[in-house]
């Protein structure tokens, strides 16, 4: 059975981060746009406004909040290549997911923006090498969050909501 909260598992970092495990997922970022594109293939409005689990985000929802997530994972990578331990501030994601653009706009733009901003942020993580991977960032709740850290759990966060995606159209059959 699979875990509707969690269809590929929960976070877990690898034991290894080396610069295969690295390029490894870099190119699961690199790849989320043409993912979450295929994933959102053909679903007309009334699909796109179900919700992936009872109680969670409708699939609509989920690519806003992968624009807004990922935008603001991007600038804290650049904060920390360009600053000493920069603090960050979190954002509400839940109440983002709420606001209107969030719940009936079109998924277009953000398709748009994640193409453009995967695109910088797979090369910019390709430039770093070494000690730049060991660069931090202070988040008020997680405390010193690692360039390391950070890509892994984006390359995690990619396969995640593309699951809850494909694996709603798996259990509705919808193909």
């Amino acid at each position: 059975m699979v875990d509707l909260k969690y269809p590929v598992g929960k976070f877990e970092m690898p034991a290894v981060v080396d610069d295969a495990t690295r390029a490894e997922a870099i190119d699961q970022l690199a790849a989320l746009p043409s993912r979450l594109r295929a994933a959102l293939a053909g679903l007309d409005a009334a699909r796109l406004d179900t919700p992936y689990r009872p109680g969670g985000w409708t699939v609509r929802q989920v690519a806003h909040h992968l624009a807004d997530s990922h935008l603001n994972a991007y600038v804290r990578l650049r904060l920390a290549l360009t600053e000493d331990s920069p603090a960050i501030k979190p954002y509400a994601e839940a109440r983002w997911a709420e606001l209107p653009d969030a719940r009936v706009g079109d998924v277009g733009p953000s398709l748009a923006i994640l193409d453009g901003l995967h695109e910088r942020w797979a090369t910019l993580l390709g430039t770093l090498r070494g000690a730049d991977w060991a660069r931090t960032f202070r988040h008020p709740e997680l405390g010193v969050v690692t360039l390391d850290r950070n890509l892994q759990v984006y390359a995690w966060h990619s396969r995640h909501h593309v699951a809850h995606v494909t694996s709603l159209r798996e259990r509705m059959g919808w193909s």
